[in-house]
């Protein structure tokens, strides 16, 4: 595997998606989704993402759950799932959410001192509720809009507004910016994305069984989960 880490490669490839971004708004027509009026532009992103994910992600992580037993697998999700849950309590903080901000709060610290540093997920089993957030959600609580959609080169289905928001979410990623050494943090990366496309292989599956336009599924099922969460964020929605 090249050196070059895949968040540094994203992190080109979203420049340049930026600047062919403006040049596909003049690709648009009347019969445009409003929310999506870049659509030929993501389209052509899409399908590169989904040509990367059939030729090298998703035969790995095939290869990964074939390989790895699953309790390692759930040791190896709970452990970034806890190093998100402390970026969740320091958004909800951001975002003047007490409930939230002490429930991420308490998980990560169970889990760190008492889950063997969030291998083992102590807080699900007491109740703690998990309310996963980035600064995405944060901008959207304070009214900044989400602008169109946009699929980005790697990273998949987004939004203008988390597009910005991704180098704060970058800075404060303890995997990408706490690993001094560049071996181990491309691994622990690697590993990471690995597992993630591990646990949406069913998902993936049934979403080839069932949807006509894989595009316009996942970007209706994006746009609605995410304004889900910033109206909940604003309290807008239980």
């Amino acid at each position: 595997m090249s050196q070059v880490t895949l968040h540094s490669r994203a992190a080109r490839l979203i420049g340049l998606g930026g600047v062919l971004a403006a040049l596909a708004g003049c690709a648009t027509g009347p019969d445009a989704h409003p929310r999506d009026p870049l659509e030929p532009f993501n389209r052509g992103v899409y399908q590169f993402n989904e040509a990367v994910d059939r030729a090298v992600l998703k035969p790995v992580a095939e290869g990964y759950v074939a390989a790895v037993p699953s309790p390692v697998r759930t040791g190896v999700g709970n452990f970034f799932g806890n190093l998100r849950d402390l970026w969740s309590a320091v958004n909800a903080a951001l975002q003047a959410r007490p409930q939230p901000a002490v429930e991420n709060a308490m998980r990560f610290g169970v889990n760190t001192l008492l889950g063997f540093g969030g291998v083992i997920d102590l807080a699900t089993e007491m109740s703690i509720p998990r309310t996963t957030l980035d600064f995405g959600h944060t901008l959207g609580r304070w009214g900044v809009p989400s602008g169109p959609y946009l699929v980005l080169p790697l990273l998949g289905p987004s939004s203008v507004r988390e597009a910005v928001a991704l180098p704060v979410d970058r800075r404060a990623d303890p995997v990408s910016q706490g690993i001094d050494d560049v071996a181990t943090r491309n691994t622990a990366q690697t590993l990471r994305l690995v597992d993630t496309r591990a646990t949406l292989l069913r998902a993936g599956d049934l979403l080839e069984q069932a949807a006509l336009d894989k595009y316009g599924f996942t970007r209706d099922a994006y746009l609605a989960r995410r304004q889900s969460q910033v109206d909940a964020a604003r309290g807008d929605d239980d």
